[in-house]
């Protein structure tokens, strides 16, 4: 795990050096947010002092490739999208102390991987339509969710998962009868956060539509997840 000084965990809105990688290869559905949304996080991210290369050439996946990186971000990714040694690859790095960040469909990924199940921790299952609805606070202490507001409502494709996340800690859920469609009850989780086979995976299931990222809410909740993740900020 990377170290952090004072403060850093004092202070973790204060820039610090961060090497991104955002990776959104699609083998199944393709987000049109995905060209916008990963303009938007790398402006972002950069005003912020965090560096990010975005691709989607699974080649980057090599001992060599990813070693610059101190977060490899799924963003949007779908389906099958790395072989063995790739996979092998990913599973090192996260082993090494490395960080790890799912957004939205990164959980409809690799559904033949158990590691990487377990990386995000549930797997996609459906969605009702993109609706409005209201997402709850259930961590007010923790760097990723410190912005936001209690209750915050919005647009957006809300998941159902194949099974709910467990050893996680839960920062975000959504209120089911603010929507319709949910299938999880009163605590569905949306965001969180834990370690993992010795590094840190941040997941937030947000993020389908282009014009959430447009919302500065949103994505500073992405970049506090980066920025947790890293290991230089609790």
């Amino acid at each position: 795990m990377l170290s952090c000084s004072t403060n850093r965990n004092e202070n973790p809105e204060h820039e610090t050096e961060l090497n991104v990688l955002i990776f959104s290869k699609t083998g199944a559905f393709r987000h049109e947010s995905i060209e916008p949304g990963g303009a938007a996080l790398k402006s972002y991210f950069e005003n912020h002092g965090i560096t990010s290369t975005q691709t989607e050439d699974s080649a980057v996946f090599n001992t060599n490739g990813l070693a610059s990186y101190d977060v490899v971000i799924f963003f949007q990714t779908t389906g099958n999208i790395l072989d063995s040694i790739q996979q092998e690859t990913l599973k090192k790095y996260i082993q090494s102390g490395k960080g790890f960040v799912g957004i939205h469909s990164a959980a409809d990924t690799e559904y033949d991987w158990p590691w990487f199940a377990g990386l995000i921790g549930v797997q996609f299952a459906d969605h009702p339509d993109i609706q409005q609805a209201t997402f709850v606070k259930v961590d007010t202490s923790q760097i990723t969710t410190k912005h936001l507001p209690d209750r915050w409502t919005r647009t957006d494709e809300c998941y159902n998962y194949k099974q709910l996340p467990a050893n996680v800690t839960v920062v975000l859920t959504v209120d089911e009868s603010t929507y319709q469609g949910g299938k999880h009850g009163e605590n569905h989780p949306i965001s969180w956060y834990h370690d993992y086979d010795g590094g840190r995976s941040f997941y937030t299931a947000m993020g389908h539509t282009v014009e959430n990222y447009q919302d500065t809410l949103f994505l500073e909740h992405i970049m506090r997840g980066v920025k947790w993740a890293s290991g230089r900020f609790d």
